[in-house]
């Protein structure tokens, strides 16, 4: 198998290289994304391996199957950048459903508590030798609730480190967990009680803008919102006016609905176009990360492990890979699991 990567990072390209020109898999890596403009440097590929910012529309897939290109291995959970509906009969979709779980909710514990004690002003101040403690009144995580939108592994593990700090955790989630433990609520009801919301739940078009003007407006004034998700699952500028209006009292988000082509990029010299993720930066209640939640060293090692598993199960298995996307009945991650076989 012949793989292109697409987005390579240099920590990618290190988790993966020692995977190189074994079972006769032959990589290839670029830094740039995938898109239309880049999609023929896959020409005479088996495979790709894209991340969350390539673009594989319907166009691009349409050029990779041209270029006989089999398969789009995925090395993130997250698929919501990939037609998969246009892709079915053409390209087989395999993804990492769960890498390190543990990660992405730690990451999303440490936004909460830098924000709620006011760590990264007080980082700042220090560096200058100001000791002063004017302004850096926080608030007990002990006592209040949160919410937490999406009871997957990474929800759940969320919501037990929750627990460990003595919080009430509400839970909402399409699919309820079963023997969770977890009280599960309607949306409305967990905008309505949460001093505190995490979103731990996919990207679809069900989703999108799940966090609206609407949804804010039915929130405890001065609620804290935590993102380490999909930025499109918050509308941006309906963020930006709930903190304005001074109803959101602070949000960490690692990452956000315009992130493709300013994340995973030094953009320190230059002039950031997009005004609205430049007013949330400048706010003073606002934590960004650029995506870099899942990035630990156990995330990426068990990451690449399952990529290249999966392209082996791939050939191995005559096209059949337990970590399929299918889009066969319309239920993406679970239909291969009933069937036990191939998407088409």
């Amino acid at each position: 198998m012949k793989v292109t990567f697409f987005d390579s990072k240099p920590y990618d390209i290190a988790s993966f290289e020692k995977y190189n020109s074994i079972d006769g898999m032959e990589f290839r890596f670029y830094e740039t994304k995938l898109n239309e403009d880049t999609v023929n440097l896959a020409a005479g590929s088996d495979a790709v391996c894209v991340f969350v910012n390539d673009t594989v529309n319907a166009a691009v897939i349409d050029a990779l199957y041209a270029n006989g290109v089999k398969l789009i291995a995925l090395r993130s959970a997250g698929y919501n950048n990939v037609d998969i509906k246009h892709a079915f009969g053409k390209i087989h979709v395999v993804h990492v459903p769960a890498y390190s779980p543990y990660s992405v909710a730690e990451h999303a514990m440490a936004l909460l508590l830098t924000s709620v004690r006011r760590i990264h002003k007080a980082y700042n101040r220090t560096r200058e030798f100001n000791f002063s403690l004017n302004g850096l009144i926080g608030f007990d995580l002990h006592g209040k609730t949160v919410g937490v939108i999406g009871t997957g592994k990474i929800g759940r593990i969320f919501a037990g480190i929750c627990g460990g700090f003595g919080m009430k955790v509400l839970a909402y989630d399409k699919f309820p967990s079963d023997n969770s433990g977890m009280e599960y609520v309607p949306l409305e009801t967990l905008f309505e009680k949460s001093d505190v919301i995490s979103l731990h739940c996919p990207l679809t078009d069900e989703t999108r803008h799940m966090i609206d003007s609407k949804a804010i407006d039915s929130m405890k004034k001065g609620v804290v919102i935590v993102n380490t998700s999909r930025g499109g699952l918050i509308d941006a500028e309906a963020l930006l006016e709930g903190i304005k209006q001074r109803k959101i009292g602070a949000a960490c988000l690692d990452v956000y609905e315009e992130e493709a082509d300013i994340f995973f990029e030094d953009r320190s010299g230059h002039i950031l176009g997009d005004d609205i993720l430049a007013r949330l930066i400048s706010m003073p209640n606002v934590i960004v990360t650029s995506h870099q939640a899942y990035l630990t060293a156990e995330a990426l090692d068990s990451i690449a492990q399952t990529t290249v598993e999966n392209i082996r199960s791939f050939v191995r298995s005559d096209g059949y890979c337990e970590n399929e996307l299918c889009y066969r009945c319309g239920n993406i991650e679970h239909c291969k699991k009933e069937r036990m076989q191939k998407c088409f």
